[in-house]
């Protein structure tokens, strides 16, 4: 028996994030994923990340790394959205 109508799998997944709504979540995750690979030997397995209103919020458990950070907080806004595809986050705060 054939099918007669098929859908392309890319298609159905887009459809299945569309109706539950986790888009933007998908996005956020991209984000914190690639915050290990935009940062190599500087990120820490113990960094605590979260995005909150377009803003990614990082604990980093040194104060050297913090300000260093600080200072490239521009640049690795601009890797992490280009990472994940499109502008998710806007800024970063560092604590």
């Amino acid at each position: 028996m054939r099918r007669t109508k098929t859908e392309r799998i890319e298609q159905i997944i887009n459809e299945v994030i569309k109706e539950y709504k986790i888009g933007d979540k998908l996005k956020e995750t991209r984000i914190i994923t690639a915050w290990s690979q935009v940062l190599g030997p500087l990120a820490k397995p113990d960094d605590e990340l979260y995005i909150k209103n377009r803003t990614l919020f990082a604990k980093l458990s040194s104060s050297v790394i913090r300000n260093e950070l600080s200072m490239m907080r521009s640049w690795i806004v601009q890797q992490l959205n280009e990472k994940a595809g499109e502008n998710v986050i806007k800024d970063i705060v560092f604590r």
